[in-house]
């Protein structure tokens, strides 16, 4: 194809070179770039509409493809072709649109879609961080306006040394996975788990990350420049009446410095409706100019947020108050309960002030664990974690069924702040299920689902690795003034610069996430934050172990009780049968759940003992082998002419030679066996070859 010319770049991150791409594929997009690292290979595409929005706010959004193509397989299930997007896609998306959103210029307002296909994938290097690379740079290069570039990385912590971008066999062996997002100046996003690593050892992570996303920027403007430079669109930011914004501010602001200073939410929020309606009524209704009338109510709304702002901030700023009356550092009230649900196996209700969420946890077997199909293969799950944000809430109503792509990432920060706590699959041997029920919300639903589902597990009597919670922080920042706010409102996250949350034990930190709304922040006022969230986490843990603090010494008494036993490897084909058969009779006899694993462990499982305890003694009858110099019981199977075979045990036969059987002599071994009999033999010897000798005439002499 000689009508088009490919501009290709590269950089080096750890290690790994990343080539970024543009001019071959996807060329009517008004930006598409191609990044490649070894078989990984992601092409991210972004359009932005010429006509603006008429929506008052940015209309930005962001979609992540997975194709199973690009590992050559075939997608599970009926319709054999992707379907909607999975949970980890939907996460991908959010990695991708958290650090680049902020980074559009204010006031933008025409419909933007970002696109990332994955093409090729083998497992050693992380789409995610190749589509956040991919979305800046088609951005970049477009003329869409954009004050970037924005790069990524994902740094991780194996034997003590950290590691840039992992393979996914990495991954498995480290204690730290932390995906870092930002520009020259700062970080914008963060996101990660951790296995409890100190507060110190995460800013250095972070600092690391921040560093090594350099090389990628430079990478982003060396295509842009090799793409022809194009001058970005010019648009008009929208701008109010000056005359108009002076009026109307002067009547709202001090009605709104007065509901603002409100403690409770919904009476807050009752009074600035009232001011605004005030102000309707004496500004937009003497209107009768159509078009005039609806800019004016338009323009009425953006003055009512930008006096919110305004006065919320400089409340923390100049008088040192929150808008609920706290300090800096205070954490509301907190309120702890358990067991609240009979039949669940376990349950949790935290509030911690206008924020409450009931959790609960359910335990099941093998069976209930999660099978998921992923570019990288089968995965089994055994720890699941659902968050559910219904819109009574926030005191709304709304839409019910199916998950927000908010309620997706808020259950995954929760699940990874609880998942360094499950115990091994080996010392608990269950499928965990826990469920977060949002009752309540104003700041930090999220780690109020840490809480809860905390004391959930621990009244499930889970015995789990430390006792966790979390907590969100919150940022103002205007020219030199810093204010770092410990356990924020929905308000504060609105209106603040940065939402940061942090979820650990005592021994150190689980999971982390922040997300940046200004250009950037020092990595300073990070460590004050992050030491600022320790003492905020150890208070809270203090509150919730004053109600339960360890877990309960038993289980539900409607939970499977689930016994574990050990055989050889060569005797689960025995257990199992011919098609099943032996393993689906004691099913069936016994009424357990039944998991053997190739190994030969095997977790039965029942709500009643004695259940499982007759399982056990099956499976233990078939798996038993024959001792030398014992005495058995036996059914006769098979005559022949040397002698008779015994069925000493299930599916163990021994010989009894016809000189074994009667001390004289006979002739004929149906003589004196039949088959069907029972008979007493003693093993006199096992051969090398597992080949079992019997003796009745032993047992007579014994006998006599």
């Amino acid at each position: 194809m000689s009508w088009f010319k490919a501009q290709t770049v590269t950089c080096n991150v750890g290690g790994k070179t990343i080539t970024l791409e543009t001019g071959r594929l996807a060329k009517q997009a008004d930006g598409a770039v191609l990044v490649t690292c070894g078989s990984n290979m992601v092409l991210v595409t972004a359009v932005s509409s010429k006509k603006e929005s008429t929506l008052d706010f940015f209309p930005l959004t962001v979609e992540y493809q997975e194709k199973f193509y690009a590992t050559g397989k075939i997608p599970g299930g009926y319709f054999k072709r992707e379907g909607r997007p999975t949970n980890n896609a939907t996460l991908t998306a959010r990695l991708i649109d958290r650090p680049i959103r902020p980074v559009f210029p204010e006031g933008y307002r025409f419909e933007t879609q970002i696109v990332a296909t994955t093409l090729s994938f083998d497992g050693t290097f992380p789409l995610e961080v190749l589509a956040s690379i991919g979305a800046s740079a088609a951005v970049h290069i477009s003329d869409i306006p954009f004050n970037g570039p924005t790069g990524a990385v994902q740094v991780a912590r194996i034997n003590g040394e950290y590691v840039l971008n992992p393979t996914a066999a990495q991954l498995e062996t480290s204690d730290m996975d932390v995906i870092v997002a930002g520009t020259r100046n700062g970080i914008l996003m963060v996101e990660g788990e951790a296995k409890f690593i100190s507060e110190d050892d995460a800013l250095k992570a972070l600092k690391l990350g921040h560093s090594s996303i350099m090389p990628i920027l430079d990478s982003i403007e060396q295509l842009r420049q090799l793409a022809g430079n194009k001058p970005k669109r010019s648009f008009t930011p929208p701008k109010i009446d000056e005359n108009f914004e002076r009026e109307v501010t002067a009547f709202l602001e001090p009605k709104l410095n007065a509901s603002m200073r409100i403690r409770e939410k919904l009476a807050r929020y009752s009074a600035g409706d009232a001011a605004k309606k005030e102000a309707k009524a004496k500004f937009i209704e003497p209107i009768t100019d159509k078009e005039v009338r609806a800019l004016r109510e338009k323009e009425l709304g953006v003055i009512v947020e930008n006096l919110k702002y305004k006065i919320a901030r400089f409340m923390i700023l100049d008088d040192k108050i929150r808008i609920d009356g706290r300090d800096t550092k205070t954490i509301r009230p907190i309120a702890c309960e358990t067991a609240l649900l009979p039949r669940a196996h376990g349950s949790g209700l935290f509030t911690r002030g206008e924020t409450q969420v009931l959790g609960t946890v359910t335990l099941g077997t093998g069976e209930d664990e999660q099978y998921i199909d992923s570019l990288s293969g089968l995965e089994k799950r055994r720890f699941l974690m659902h968050y559910n944000f219904p819109p009574y809430s926030v005191g709304e109503t709304g839409r019910m069924g199916g998950q927000s792509r908010r309620e997706i990432g808020h259950g995954n920060l929760a699940e990874r702040a609880l998942k360094a706590i499950i115990p091994d699959q080996e010392k608990f041997p269950y499928t965990i299920r826990v469920v977060s029920e949002v009752l309540e919300s104003n700041g930090s639903s999220s780690m109020g689902t840490v809480c809860s589902g905390l004391m959930a597990l621990l009244d499930a009597g889970v015995p789990v690795r430390g006792n966790v919670a979390g907590i969100a922080m919150g940022l103002i920042k205007e020219d030199n003034r810093v204010a770092v706010l410990s356990d924020i409102l929905g308000d504060e996250d609105h209106l603040g610069d940065m939402d940061f949350k942090v979820a650990g034990t005592r021994e150190g930190i689980t999971a982390l996430q922040m997300d940046i709304k200004i250009d950037s922040i020092s990595f300073e006022v990070m460590e004050q934050a992050l030491r600022q969230a320790k003492e905020g986490r150890l208070h809270i843990l203090g509150e919730m172990e004053k109600v339960i603090s360890r877990p309960r010494g038993e289980i539900s008494p409607y939970a499977p009780r689930i016994e574990t036993i050990k055989i050889k490897p060569e005797k689960v084909r025995e257990v199992i049968g011919a098609g099943g058969k032996v393993i689906k009779g004691i099913i069936e006899e016994t009424g357990v759940k039944i998991d053997i694993e190739d190994d030969g462990t095997i977790h039965i499982a029942s709500t009643d003992p004695t259940r499982t305890k007759r399982a056990i003694e099956i499976i233990n009858s078939i798996c038993a082998e024959a001792e030398v110099g014992r005495v058995y019981s036996g059914k006769v199977v098979k005559i022949t002419d040397f002698g008779a075979f015994v069925e000493v045990m299930p599916n163990t036969q021994g010989l009894l030679h016809i000189s074994e059987i009667a001390h004289e002599r006979i002739r004929q071994v149906t003589d004196v066996l039949k088959e069907g009999d029972v008979v007493d033999v003693k093993v006199l010897d096992i051969d090398r070859a597992g080949r079992i000798k019997l003796s009745r005439k032993a047992v007579l002499d014994a006998q006599n």
